[in-house]
């Protein structure tokens, strides 16, 4: 054996995979598959919480970040930006030391006086491995078998987009005008109310294996997150939102803790299903999934969810600390009780 090889069996003993079977696919066992859509921070809620009940998970992630390293990359290089990306890579690290280990570098920022100041090694290396390879779903899933990741990883679209938001009162001193507001990381904290939100280009092309994935799901999570900039972007791909509308899966639309200051400040729980049956009027959902600690009218809830065809489920899913993020175990827990009770969509119950 050369010591090539060697350290090869090694590192395949080392990252995890899969659980194949007989005949080398794949096995499933008794586990759903899962697609969860969103970006930042919200998402990777939901993924640390899924990855912890299936096997089966594909992540599909917003492209219209550009702040911070992932606009710097995308300003230089003209590439998606990989923030959002990453951050879910990382969510789907196992709890092992390998998974922790990966997460944690591929979470590190750079501190210079330097060109690298800001910068995350997981970009970096996500964008690497673009150039080299050339094909986004490729360098994604050889970053995730890197990393052990628990999933799949897809951007929504194969083009960068910049979003775009009517927003009303964005300028303090004229409250009731209503203007465009340009770029997510703008979008994000404006003070004035947002609208409505686009991308630009109106019609981008979605990732195939995105769309695939929602088809052949037996559920599909949209949300936690950034309302207007990381969640009802997926609902405008048209594709993906075909995608969204055909799909046999069954749809829970995860709600936030409470309201995001700029973006959604002053919003309830019910406004938050308004917004988006505004954005998608075709939409059905299956399941609104909310704290039960954040929902102070639970009658307009209910209503709202049932004009988009849903019912509504509170769980205790925030952190025991008091902070406005979910706790993994929690949401979980939520999660698995939903898939149970809400009917049987494929052969894994």
């Amino acid at each position: 054996m050369t010591g090539r090889t060697s350290r090869m069996r090694r590192v395949g003993r080392l990252v995890p995979g899969r659980r194949r079977g007989a005949e080398g696919r794949p096995g499933r066992g008794a586990q759903p598959k899962v697609v969860a859509l969103g970006g930042g921070h919200g998402l990777s809620a939901s993924l640390a919480a899924l990855r912890r009940i299936t096997g089966d998970l594909t992540a599909v992630v917003t492209v219209a970040d550009d702040g911070g390293s992932s606009g710097r990359l995308r300003q230089e290089l003209g590439v998606l930006p990989p923030g959002d990306l990453r951050k879910a890579l990382a969510a789907l690290c196992g709890d092992d030391d390998w998974g922790q280990t990966w997460a944690r570098v591929i979470k590190h920022r750079f501190e210079s006086q330097g060109e690298l100041h800001g910068h995350a090694v997981g970009n970096l290396l996500i964008v690497a491995l673009w150039e080299q390879l050339g094909d986004h779903v490729q360098a994604l899933d050889l970053v995730g078998k890197l990393l052990g990741a628990h999933g799949r990883v897809l951007p929504m679209s194969a083009v960068p987009l910049e979003l775009q938001a009517l927003v009303r009162g964005h300028d303090p001193a004229a409250p009731d005008a209503v203007t465009t507001v340009r770029g997510q990381a703008t979008v994000a904290l404006t003070p004035g109310e947002v609208q409505s939100v686009h991308v630009v280009p109106e019609d981008p092309p979605a990732v195939p294996e995105a769309v695939e994935a929602v088809l052949d799901a037996d559920w599909v999570v949209l949300g936690p997150g950034s309302w207007f900039s990381s969640v009802i972007p997926h609902l405008l791909v048209p594709e993906l939102l075909q995608a969204l509308q055909e799909t046999k899966a069954r749809r829970v639309l995860s709600l936030n803790l409470a309201p995001q200051p700029g973006e959604t400040d002053g919003f309830s729980p019910q406004r938050h299903l308004e917004v988006l049956a505004r954005h998608a009027p075709k939409l059905a959902l299956d399941v609104v999934l909310a704290d039960e600690a954040a929902v102070p009218d639970r009658d307009s809830l209910t209503d709202a969810a049932k004009r988009l065809g849903a019912t509504v489920e509170l769980a205790p899913v925030a952190s025991p600390d008091g902070c406005p993020t979910h706790d993994p175990e929690l949401l979980a827990a939520a999660y698995d009780r939903i898939f149970r009770m809400h009917g049987r969509i494929g052969p894994w119950r």
